[in-house]
């Protein structure tokens, strides 16, 4: 009987020039590293669609009832990471590839739903690692806005968003595996987004969603 804990890592499909997207390689990594023997790490590669993100969102936390979700996207022009404390249910800006865009993620749902995971206690930690890393409080009204509001609905706020850099160093996932999954050292108390932001997710009630803007 498998008694891990199921933890789900996505990043997103081929978009303009990225055949392969950062954000999908550094999910891939993570899972094969993997975030110690107390959870089972499933990787999916999400489409820039809004339907089919929706769709796979969904389906991931109905069928799989991860513990917790931990979402990557690649944010261009950034040279740090960016760890998103919320996302938001309307005022998405750009087409996806199949040239559409919403006006909401979910009808009748608040404009903001945020993560469990207090994000700038996380980046306080992940500094300390000389990572170059900030808290943020807005998703970029595009797919990586979208994915995260619908996965903070269903998921019940036990998800994480983190934008990584499109190119440089950072957007290695031999660089960002060390950071984003523990370290190896059982004695620790710093967190490590990852496995911590799961531990933490179990351990804390559902933040109340905001209502305003």
């Amino acid at each position: 009987m498998n008694d891990r804990d199921t933890v789900v890592v996505t990043g997103f499909g081929p978009f303009k020039e990225f055949l392969v997207n950062p954000s999908w390689k550094a999910a891939q990594a993570l899972k094969e590293a993997g975030l110690g023997e107390k959870f089972e790490v499933h990787s999916m590669e999400v489409p820039v669609s809004y339907v089919k993100t929706q769709q796979i969102i969904t389906e991931l936390w109905q069928s799989l009832k991860p513990k917790f979700a931990v979402h990557l996207g690649i944010a261009r022009g950034s040279r740090v990471l960016l760890l998103e404390q919320s996302g938001r249910n309307r005022g998405f800006k750009d087409r996806d590839v199949c040239g559409f865009c919403p006006q909401s993620c979910m009808e009748g749902g608040p404009e903001k739903l945020h993560s469990i995971i207090n994000m700038r206690a996380v980046s306080k930690h992940i500094k300390d690692t000389e990572m170059d890393v900030l808290p943020s409080a807005d998703a970029g009204r595009f797919l990586c806005d979208f994915a995260y509001y619908c996965s903070l609905h269903h998921g019940h706020q036990r998800a994480a968003f983190i934008h990584i850099p499109s190119s440089g160093c950072l957007a290695s996932a031999d660089r960002l595996v060390p950071v984003l999954r523990p370290s190896s050292s059982p004695c620790s108390n710093n967190w490590r987004t990852a496995r911590d932001m799961v531990t933490a997710s179990q351990k804390r009630p559902p933040l109340e969603p905001s209502r305003g803007s």
